[in-house]
């Protein structure tokens, strides 16, 4: 029933009521349910032919550019399969290895969910980036103490402990370090390296330099001849659990509004899951000892959770029912990002796919009918999805989908001038017909021969030299003898006038 409440008055769902003058029928009322339904329906209709007209105003060239692109955005089998295995292999025997590790008895009863883009199925071009957290569980309760509007917190312990997590509090205070723990993710990741094996021989893991104010340990899988050539990368984010029992932080205790999206009794779901807080420090000059180690909390696994199962009606997308295109544009605007960010990076360094995200999640609470995304629609709808970023950008405000107080787009953490950039691009790709839409591959890295050595490479490079040296030498002699023939030929007809004239 798509989570909304019914009254059953009559069989047509109808109340008759008499008119007290007359003692005739009144015309039929609607109960409140009825009338909010009819409304919900009338706005659907005008979203159906909103998006009827957009497409038809779409220009043909712009149609199949729109879905040739989708179409390439989908990750080929073989490489899903290869990056699966490299991924599985590290998280099992990482996972093996922390809880065997006797020296910090914290990450021993850790597990892994797996979150992000790739396992929310909406990962473009390459399986080359994977989000993990690790779940620490921990034996007490807390006390959350918001730094913000609802997204950073300080975290305390509600009561004294000689547990293992004692190890990680700040001296004679109850309260949680999130440096501390996150430098122990290093110290415990790099240990782990030392004796693991990548089953492909030719691979090896690397720790990255760690990152300000990034919550993760990110890892490159490189080639072991060369160290520059990235091939996965791989973000490890610890993450504190906050038991279901506890219950969400006051701020976001409401949770998302999917009431006509997905239905009242989908939020509760939501709320009821356990939350979870990645140690991300606060941004800011001059921050507070508490502020230093604060702690986001992350909506991962409900973002994950949201889009996995994203009909209205429950049935979206499965095996034997209509499918939609949701997801795929989702991943077109992913790609229009990427091409963006690749094409001005100082401009947008500010930008990232968690902004298109969350444009589009607010587009789904809004435009929530399974029939306003139809596939045959595809065009259309990605069109209307980036005039929802555009707009956002425009006012400056992309609230966060989950703690509403929280502006993606305010001046703190998107300057003035990089907004102002973003909406002359989005213009700008809109009216030239989305060029960058599909982002130009990565150079490839040269290859090898079978042996390994690069002298044939290098031989047919230098091959290449000599030929172009040839070709420039001739070019040369060409037009020397070009000169040469302005010259010469005058003064040859001028001596063989003269011999004829006077001798």
């Amino acid at each position: 029933m798509d989570g909304e409440d019914r009254d059953v008055k009559s069989p047509t769902g109808v109340m008759q009521l008499k008119d007290n003058t007359s003692g005739k029928l009144s015309p039929p009322q609607l109960t409140p349910a009825r009338r909010k339904q009819k409304v919900r329906q009338q706005q659907c209709a005008e979203e159906e032919s909103t998006v009827d007209e957009e497409s038809t105003s779409i220009t043909p060239e712009l149609i199949t550019w729109i879905k040739h692109n989708a179409k390439e955005l989908k990750i080929r089998q073989t490489d899903r399969r290869w990056a699966a295995e490299m991924v599985n292999d590290f998280r099992d025997n990482l996972l093996k290895f922390l809880r065997s590790n006797t020296d910090q008895p914290f990450f021993q009863s850790a597990e892994f969910l797996n979150t992000g883009s790739y396992f929310e199925k909406v990962k473009i071009h390459n399986p080359d980036e994977f989000d993990m957290m690790l779940k620490l569980q921990a034996p007490s309760r807390f006390n959350m103490k918001v730094l913000d509007d609802g997204l950073f917190y300080r975290i305390d312990l509600a009561c004294p402990t000689r547990g293992p997590i004692h190890a990680f509090l700040l001296e004679k205070k109850l309260t949680l370090s999130s440096s501390k723990i996150l430098s122990e993710m290093y110290r415990l990741v790099r240990k782990f390296l030392k004796t693991y094996k990548v089953p492909d021989e030719c691979c090896h893991w690397l720790v990255n330099r760690k990152r300000p104010y990034s919550p993760a340990v990110t890892l490159s899988l490189c080639r072991t001849e060369n160290n520059t050539d990235e091939l996965i990368s791989v973000d490890l984010v610890p993450a504190l659990e906050i038991h279901s029992s506890q219950g969400w932080p006051l701020a976001v205790r409401n949770g998302p509004d999917v009431d006509n999206w997905l239905g009242k009794k989908v939020r509760q779901e939501i709320t009821s899951l356990p939350c979870y807080f990645v140690p991300k420090r606060l941004k800011g000059r001059n921050l507070s000892e508490e502020a230093k180690e604060s702690w986001r909390i992350s909506f991962s696994h409900v973002e994950k959770k949201i889009i996995t199962s994203h009909g209205n009606k429950k049935t979206c997308c499965e095996s034997s029912a209509t499918k939609c295109c949701r997801k795929q544009c989702l991943m077109l605007l992913k790609s229009l990002i990427e091409g963006l960010k690749q094409r001005f990076p100082k401009e947008l360094d500010d930008l990232c796919s968690y902004h298109g995200k969350t444009a589009f999640l607010h587009t789904l609470s809004i435009r929530f009918s399974d029939s306003m995304w139809a596939r045959q629609q595809l065009p259309a709808c990605f069109l209307h999805l980036l005039g929802a970023l555009e707009a956002h950008a425009r006012t400056a405000s992309l609230p966060h989908f989950f703690v509403a107080k929280c502006n993606l787009f305010s001046p703190s953490v998107f300057p003035k001038k990089g907004l102002i950039f973003l909406i002359n691009a989005l213009e700008e790709q809109r009216r030239e017909g989305l060029p960058l839409l599909k982002p130009p591959a990565p150079v490839p890295p040269p290859r090898l021969s079978p042996s390994g050595d690069t002298s044939s490479e290098l031989s047919a490079d230098r091959s290449c030299e000599i030929s172009a040296g040839h070709s420039s030498i001739l070019t040369a002699v060409s037009s020397l003898d070009s000169v040469f023939m302005y010259i010469l030929v005058p003064v040859f007809a001028a001596a063989f006038f003269y011999v004829f004239c006077f001798l």
